[in-house]
């Protein structure tokens, strides 16, 4: 059975990503309290914000909680066609890409370790929620606060996206796009402040895109959002200063309690086994994180990497070995047969004059 060449475009439509204090770039065109907010999704959403609701202003939901508060939130969902629709509901905890930029939605980045308590374990809601023609219904999100008070902030998402949109990619051919509506919510408990703090997990080789990389794992491991974060790290050989790959980047947001998987390009070039050193610097405002990390690049992960790396194959082309080997191949073949053919032609000219001599 021939696999469906599909390939999804998925468009968040008012991205929480910008929900922290000091980041209003998108800030206005949030939906207020009381409004809605129509798209190609085929549906709006209004957030009923409650009375404990912080910031009034803003279309995301940003409660001040207490230890074991249990609540219920609601968004409401309107559908403007006279045909039901169905809305997918997705619940995620905030996390961070290797680029730096924090996700709200369905994503395969782990939990980090210094995760207390995932926003998917203390917010429960539908898989689904149906909406009748010209009608509105309403989404109920089920917040269960932990028994022991916390310092910081717990964040994610709530994922609103038409189920029509998944029956249309098992359905279809090429280019989809998929719509989709993000609703951030932030809780929290304490006046406390926490500032956010880096370690550093591990360094290890593997692929990006498909292409030889050296990835730099770390984890903000406190519970709070870390901004404006410039990351720059050098790789080189154990005991040279010869710099081989090197990565520098900008205007990094890190969630809280997340980590992040950075990648260094290592340019298109072959991985070799060996004894590296990656100097790190981490800085954001007035802080900074400087570490040295030792690692090792095995003769099966060298192996294995540039044998998938998409640069490395098109850069060989075609295999000149094999086709020596083909054409010799052939050309023992040729020689076979032409030697096959002239026996048997010998042994017909010797059997025709023995014919010959005994008519004679």
């Amino acid at each position: 059975m021939k696999k469906k060449a599909v390939t999804i475009s998925l468009i968040v439509l008012y991205i929480v990503g910008l929900i922290i204090p000091g980041q209003q770039a998108l800030a206005e065109e949030s939906p207020k309290k009381g409004t809605s907010t129509a798209s190609p999704t085929g549906f709006t959403y209004r957030v009923l914000q409650p009375e404990n609701q912080q910031n009034k202003k803003v279309g995301y939901f940003d409660l001040k909680m207490s230890p074991s508060q249990k609540q219920t939130v609601q968004i409401e969902l309107g559908n403007e066609s006279t045909e039901e629709i169905e809305v997918d509901i997705a619940i995620n905890g905030a996390k961070t890409n290797g680029n730096g930029v924090i996700e709200y939605g369905p994503t395969g980045i782990e939990n980090d370790t210094s995760l207390k308590y995932a926003f998917e374990d203390l917010v429960k809601g539908p898989k689904s929620v149906k909406i009748p023609g010209n009608g509105t219904a309403m989404l109920d999100l089920e917040i269960t606060m932990p028994k022991v008070s916390f310092d910081g902030v717990v964040s994610g998402g709530i994922q609103l996206k038409n189920a029509q949109d998944e029956k249309m990619r098992a359905e279809k051919k090429g280019v989809i796009n998929e719509y989709a509506f993000l609703v951030g919510m932030l809780l929290t408990e304490t006046e406390t402040a926490v500032m956010p703090e880096l370690n550093l997990n591990k360094v290890s080789a593997g692929l990006s895109n498909y292409r030889n990389s050296i990835f730099v794992n770390f984890s903000n491991i406190k519970a709070a959002y870390l901004e404006n974060l410039t990351l720059d790290v050098q790789v080189m050989k154990k005991g040279s200063d010869n710099v081989l790959y090197e990565a520098k980047k900008a205007s990094m947001r890190v969630a809280p309690n997340s980590r992040v998987d950075f990648p260094v390009s290592m340019n298109g070039e072959k991985m070799e086994p060996g004894k590296y050193i990656a100097h790190i610097v981490a800085t954001a405002g007035d802080k900074k994180w400087e570490w040295d990390e030792e690692f090792t690049v095995t003769d099966e992960e060298a192996d294995k990497y540039n044998k998938q790396d998409v640069s490395l194959i098109q850069e060989n082309g075609i295999d000149w070995k094999i086709i020596v080997a083909i054409v010799a191949g052939v050309f023992v073949l040729v020689l076979v047969i032409f030697f096959v053919v002239r026996a048997v032609n010998n042994q017909k000219k010797t059997k025709n004059k023995s014919m010959s001599k005994k008519r004679k």
